[in-house]
């Protein structure tokens, strides 16, 4: 069991526990001593749902890294593939089970496609004349993995560009696929609201599959009770702007890679008399980040300027309980001492990684750079200057800063301004072509296509009516004490959140306009539900809504969701389902073409 899946109003070990005993069969079925050949790509999100010792269990011995040419030798009778879907990897796969058939004694191969199996994969292995080399061939359909008690995952990296620039709508499959698999585990969901384009596909492939399973009905009584289907392109500003929550900080940064993140090792090193720091260690330092760390779930989905008090806080009680040792007189006094012992030890370990993280961090968050690129950001969002070339974007392009970090701006500024005057336009394109290189033309022109960076169209920006519609620009923020979603950005509300907000409570209907300005259909579609199995809430009982986002969704916008979650009068409390965890470099750099 992982304790932190089952803390919410949703148990979400019994969809790991599903998805896990799938794997057992799987396994199982392949009788014998086995060694795994991984791409590399499925090893992190695998590691969420089974360690190796559940592995181990069924007889796994040896774990290879799909690579070309031979395999490592293993003396094992089964040796089976772990994949996703991909025509390159084919190739690999096929390159490795000739040049094993020519080393010796026959050994059993086997493929498990992560999450579908696909014909033209098979057809590719059938080419290279290695498809009657596989005794097993199956799927996998890991589509939903659970990442906290509130939050899955696809973690399909090219949801995004697939649906919104190649017009391929497999991921969208996978995620009404795996929505079909929560209502089985969890019951029916009675209300789906939707707004988007991809967000209608969705509903409408979970109603067909419904149908199509319709002798199956569903007796399990609905813990949810609405699904809000979202786009990422309804709200393309948020992931832009810079996350300033402490775990948003941590993945703009750093990157945080499923729930784990690689830090210097140099704030890491355990201090000693008279060493002159000569030996430091140089391998990164890698932590685990979810909420089964106590100290990590409190400070999370603060504000960055509100972590510092709570650590040291922190730190008085820890050194304080530790100082109960010299009261501890009579032998039961000792004993319970030492009982809590361990617990202490942990908080305190726990609590001097966050404050070298918190340096980390600090020392990024008090330059000067930050500050100047902070404030542009807040000037667009706020509506100010957003027309014209900006001298700071400017000045980043003459000084070849990272040209992610000026497309992010460029993106940023185009969007508040519902696209940018075409001579505005014209001018950063060729700035940036000229500054990093012709070959870039290919990104800037997807940027476009997915509505990123692109002309104002008929000299018309929408963006002050959703702006304040939506109050999505807040001058006065509570950092410390929020009272509003808009402190993860310390003044901007993140739109998507704040659509979740507004449905929840008075409903869509005071914002119709808006609506309508925004990319997409919205719509409603309800689920009829068993006799009896109709929900009676009891006076005061939240309502759990599944929110999914489609393309993709930053760790602000889950920090303003729980906040949402643990309002007094809230009345929802809020699961997050998301095609992938990103942030704004991780989008970008998904959607820039690679020069060859």
């Amino acid at each position: 069991m992982a304790a932190h899946l089952s803390y919410g109003r949703v148990n979400l070990n019994v969809l790991r526990e599903a998805v896990r005993r799938e794997l057992r069969e799987f396994l199982d079925k392949c009788a014998g001593s086995k060694a795994i050949v991984w791409d590399e790509y499925l090893t992190g999100p695998f590691g969420l749902i089974a360690q190796y010792s559940l592995l181990k269990e069924h007889e796994v011995e040896k774990m290879f890294t799909l690579k070309g040419n031979r395999l490592p030798a293993a003396d094992v009778k089964n040796i089976i593939f772990f994949v996703r879907p991909r025509l390159e990897l084919m190739d690999i796969i096929a390159e490795n089970v000739l040049s094993e058939d020519r080393r010796g004694p026959a050994r059993d191969f086997h493929i498990l496609f992560v999450p579908r199996r696909s014909l033209l994969c098979e057809q590719r292995l059938k080419d290279l004349g290695v498809l009657g080399s596989f005794i097993h061939r199956e799927e996998y359909s890991l589509d939903l993995i659970p990442f906290d008690g509130d939050l899955l995952s696809m973690e399909s990296e090219s949801a995004f560009k697939e649906c919104y620039l190649e017009g391929d709508q497999t991921s969208l499959y996978h995620a009404a696929k795996g929505l079909m698999t929560l209502q089985a585990l969890y019951g029916t969901i009675p209300q789906i609201f939707g707004k988007g384009e991809c967000a209608r596909q969705v509903a409408n492939m979970m109603i067909r599959m419904k149908r199509e399973f319709t002798g199956s009905q569903n007796s399990i009584f609905p813990v949810f009770d609405n699904l809000l289907l979202l786009d990422r392109n309804v709200d393309l500003l948020t992931p832009l702007a810079t996350q300033l929550t402490y775990e948003g900080l941590i993945d703009e940064i750093y990157g945080i890679q499923n729930s784990y993140v690689k830090l210097p090792p140099e704030k890491f090193a355990p201090k000693k008399q008279g060493d002159g720091g000569k030996d430091l260690p140089t391998e990164a330092k890698k932590l685990q980040l979810n909420s089964a760390e106590e100290l990590y779930a409190e400070i999370r989905d603060k504000n960055f300027n509100a972590v510092g008090s709570v650590l040291s806080k922190k730190a008085k009680v820890i050194s304080a309980a530790f100082e109960e040792r010299h009261n501890a007189k009579t032998v039961g006094e000792i004993k319970q001492f030492v009982s809590q012992l361990p617990h202490m030890q942990a908080a305190r370990g726990s609590l001097a990684n966050h404050t070298s993280i918190a340096e980390l961090i600090k020392d990024v968050t008090t330059s000067e750079d930050f500050f100047d690129k902070l404030t542009v950001e807040q000037e667009f969002m706020s509506g100010i200057d957003t027309d014209k070339v900006n001298n700071y974007i400017e000045d980043c392009i003459a000084q070849k800063h990272p040209l992610i970090k000026v497309l992010r701006l460029v993106c940023l500024q185009s969007v508040c301004n519902s696209g940018l005057k075409q001579k505005v336009l014209d001018y950063y394109k060729r700035e940036i072509l000229q500054t990093y290189g012709y070959e870039h033309i290919l990104t800037l022109h997807n940027l476009e296509k997915a509505g990123l960076l692109k002309p104002q169209p008929g000299g018309r920006n929408n963006y002050p009516t959703i702006r304040k519609t939506l109050r999505l620009w807040m001058d006065d923020v509570n950092e410390q004490n929020p009272t509003d979603i808009s402190y993860v950005y310390s003044g901007y509300a993140p739109l998507s959140v704040r659509l979740a907000q507004l449905l929840s409570r008075p409903g869509w209907r005071s914002i119709e306009e808006v609506l309508r300005i925004l990319p997409g259909p919205h719509f409603e579609e309800r689920q009829p539900l068993p006799t009896g199995l109709q929900k009676k809430r009891q006076p005061g009982e939240n309502r759990v809504t599944l929110i999914f986002f489609l393309g993709g969704v930053t760790f602000a916008e889950i920090a303003a969701l729980r906040f949402l979650s643990q309002l007094e009068d809230g009345g929802t409390e809020y699961v997050i389902a998301t095609t992938k965890l990103m942030n704004g470099t991780s989008w970008i750099e998904a959607l820039m073409e690679r020069p060859f």
